[in-house]
């Protein structure tokens, strides 16, 4: 079973959707980003992921006061994520309530730093690898490491991470479908939690998710489809929990 996760990207205060997370690509949406989170609990929604996008590209938090109140707004439980570059930042957005908080560029940029942090926040921290062409992306995406997701991948379950979620930025936004290959590559190095992000447009895509039939890929983010209504989110759902030939 694949549980559906929809996300909700913050800047500027509001709900956005980036096409591979270029800052001028974005599409704004009305609603505002609690009412937003407020509706896809009552669409079926198990789990929220929120990304501070402001955060990710100043490499500071910034809206962690507008996560604490989606936070708030649902009983649901939420990930978020974006410009958490200390151990300071991080507790004070578990402190707000958020479950699950994710590291992304100091994962990549101090490796070395990756078990202390997973020693001292355990299961509610998680590791985003963001990639293009099998290279990790950093600072929201606007640099281009010389890390291997796949390595990354390896050396952060082997500092005691226990989620990874796994975004393939060429496609994220763009509603091209799912690169499905890329996420059987990092389940297959690892035995740890995979969730999976990035180009999932179609209940067609859930299934090739599943098809995969890797017991460590838990979950799939999904953004621009349920914004642009191109899906249903209790359709994903249903798609998730169905047990494919």
């Amino acid at each position: 079973m694949i549980s559906i996760i929809p996300a909700i990207d913050l800047r500027n205060g509001r709900c956005v959707r980036l096409a591979q997370g270029r800052a001028d690509a974005e599409t704004v949406y009305p609603e505002d980003p609690v009412t937003m989170a407020r509706h896809w609990e009552t669409e079926g929604a198990e789990y929220l992921h929120v990304v501070d996008l402001d955060g990710a590209f100043n490499g500071r938090p910034v809206h962690t006061e507008l996560i604490a109140a989606i936070v708030s707004a649902v009983k649901i439980p939420v990930e978020a994520g974006g410009g958490l570059r200390s151990e300071r930042q991080i507790r004070q957005l578990l402190d707000a309530g958020v479950q699950r908080a994710i590291i992304g560029t100091r994962a990549c940029r101090e490796p070395a730093v990756l078990a202390q942090l997973a020693k001292q926040f355990g299961s509610r921290l998680a590791v985003g690898i963001d990639s293009r062409d099998s290279f990790v992306s950093v600072k929201g995406w606007t640099e281009k490491s010389t890390v291997k997701a796949g390595d990354l991948a390896k050396l952060a379950e082997k500092a005691g991470i226990r989620t990874l979620i796994v975004t393939d930025t060429a496609t994220d936004g763009m509603l091209a479908g799912v690169n499905a290959e890329a996420i059987r590559e990092i389940c297959a190095v690892v035995s740890c939690d995979v969730i999976a992000s990035g180009g999932i447009a179609s209940v067609q895509d859930v299934n090739r998710l599943v098809d995969l039939g890797r017991p460590n890929l838990k979950a799939a983010i999904v953004g621009k489809a349920l914004y642009e209504k191109r899906v249903a989110l209790r359709d994903l759902i249903a798609a998730g929990r169905q047990k494919r030939p």
